[in-house]
């Protein structure tokens, strides 16, 4: 099909077309994939990249074909600039996103310990009384007499 294109467009170099190759019909084209990725994926800069790219841009007559070269916008240069006159190199890098970590209070990691603890011996309380409830209404049921802690007896 490209192939057709190319000897129609040469045969009639006065006519006027109403589909063009983009490449001019000269020489072989790459054609990009149409495919578009599932998940895209954000750009990271380097700050040695940044850094190359804010010396180009500084000494650049042509701005704007640095920044369509690069795939950059005007506003990427703003930003960066700001960040290198501040003189921070950490901020040339890229930042972690999410939630920012908080310093915990110590007792807090204490509190939830014990409550974790709490919640732990409260089980283990209930499953004793159903034991102890069950032993008391087996024997009763058997007619065992079990002693009382007032009698001196062992439960």
């Amino acid at each position: 099909m490209i192939a057709e294109t190319i000897k129609a467009t040469q045969g009639n170099e006065g006519a006027r077309r109403a589909t063009e190759v983009p490449w001019g019909g000269t020489g072989a084209a790459v054609i990009p994939d149409p495919e578009v990725p599932a998940k895209a994926t954000r750009r990271r800069f380097t700050p040695e990249y940044k850094l190359r790219i804010l010396k180009e841009a500084d000494t650049c007559a042509d701005l704007g074909a640095l920044l369509r070269r690069e795939g950059l916008y005007a506003s990427n240069l703003t930003t960066w600039r700001k960040q290198r006159d501040q003189g921070v190199l950490k901020a040339l890098s890229p930042k972690k996103r999410g939630r920012r970590e908080t310093a915990r209070n110590p007792l807090q990691t204490e509190n939830e310990k014990l409550q974790k603890e709490n919640a732990r011996l409260t089980k283990r309380l209930k499953q004793a009384e159903l034991i102890i409830d069950f032993q008391k209404k087996v024997a009763q049921m058997l007619g065992i007499p079990l002693s009382t802690p007032e009698e001196g007896g062992n439960d």
